[in-house]
């Protein structure tokens, strides 16, 4: 039996998501030989962290309350009876962690997964893999921080994984990856990254005003909170920035052309989200409304997407051929067109469900499985 121990950083939704699943598919990895070792699991605030790593890892019914904890609302520090566990807070959290990578690292191996939405993982992250550990990453940020920090852990190309950060669980860093590695160049990547833009983008196009597009999406869970972190573009403009720099481009965010849906005057520094979506979000309507007649009238369609192509990266919304890919992408699927020497007039096209704490966990779990050859 191969094990790989493992601590997740970050138990969210897609974090509970991935204990979940990795308690369910016990008997699958067993049939496998293949066991996953959850040594510690942390949260913003708090680690809870086997006291005996070095045989075995978290109870799976404890994992199990874990994740009932978090669902609750509750912290790490809310947990009961923690058994043979130990809760460890700042600071001496991110000292605890470095002292199993130590451990584990250049030993039996040690997997980070991060599961967070935070940047406060990128020095844990940069420093553990120095110590020989692997990185599995759904978290964008590390990868969008300073180019010296992307360069960093990409140093070891064999040890990080992250096709969660791009499409949730889609192959497309894989798909970009063989490309790459089979001499094949990149001419041009384009794609619609954002479920929720991936929505709203079709439903004006069948003449629905974008106000009550969007808020209907906000009602249905596809928007954050604050639909503005949506409408602005920027985890579009992540997702870019990973692709970009994986084509070998050094470059940063503010490199990006970003168009934002909504202006700076309407922005959350100036309104509140109900000043926004009863007030502002209408405003907006006939713009929109007179872009998508305009692209219809050309028998195109308005898509936000992102558009790699030499040395530029741009985000926004660009009119689209109705019978291309992208052009038939209806509701909040990702679809992403890679044009290369061998795929030139009919692109390589990747498409299937990019968002979902379910989707995007399964995504995490095939990432760690994919490296059980470096564990022995």
């Amino acid at each position: 039996m191969k094990t790989i121990p493992l601590i997740l950083m970050g138990c969210g939704g897609v974090g509970c998501h991935l204990l979940q699943h990795i308690v369910s598919c016990r008997s699958l990895h067993s049939s496998q030989g293949l066991c996953l070792n959850v040594l510690g699991v942390s949260d913003s605030k708090s680690l809870v962290v086997t006291e005996d790593s070095s045989n075995k890892g978290l109870d799976d019914k404890f994992l199990m309350e874990l994740c009932r904890v978090k669902r609750d609302g509750g912290s790490l520090s809310k947990l009961g009876d923690l058994g043979d566990c130990r809760l460890f807070s700042h600071p001496e959290l991110q000292e605890r962690i470095l002292e199993l990578a130590s451990q584990l690292g250049g030993k039996t191996g040690l997997v980070f997964v991060d599961c967070s939405a935070s940047s406060n993982t990128v020095p844990v992250l940069k420093q553990v893999v120095d110590m020989g550990c692997c990185i599995v990453m759904a978290n964008k940020k590390p990868l969008t921080s300073t180019m010296e920090d992307f360069e960093k852990l990409y140093a070891y190309p064999r040890r990080i994984r992250h096709e969660s950060t791009v499409g949730a669980g889609l192959p497309v860093i894989a798909s970009l990856n063989r490309i790459i590695s089979s001499g094949d160049p990149v001419h041009r990547i384009i794609g619609s990254l954002s479920g929720t833009l991936g929505y709203v983008m079709s439903e004006v196009e069948d003449g629905k005003p974008l106000s009550q597009v969007v808020r209907a999406a906000k009602s249905l869970g596809y928007t954050e909170p604050d639909p503005r972190e949506d409408l602005g573009g920027m985890d579009v403009a992540r997702k870019a920035l990973i692709l970009a720099r994986i084509l070998g481009q050094r470059i940063n965010m503010d490199t990006i052309q970003i168009e934002s849906l909504y202006p700076k005057e309407m922005g959350p520094d100036v309104m509140s989200v109900e000043d926004f979506m009863n007030s502002g979000l209408p405003l907006l309507d006939k713009d929109i409304q007179e872009r998508v007649e305009k692209a219809a009238s050309n028998g195109n369609v308005l898509r936000y997407v992102c558009v790699i192509e030499g040395s530029s990266c741009e985000v926004g919304i660009q009119e689209l051929p109705k019978n291309s890919p992208l052009g038939r992408l209806r509701g909040s699927d990702n679809v992403l067109e890679i044009y290369t020497r061998c795929y030139t007039s009919q692109p390589l096209v990747i498409q299937g469900a990019g968002a979902g704490n379910d989707t995007t966990a399964a995504g995490v779990l095939a990432d760690i499985v994919d490296i059980q050859d470096l564990f022995p």
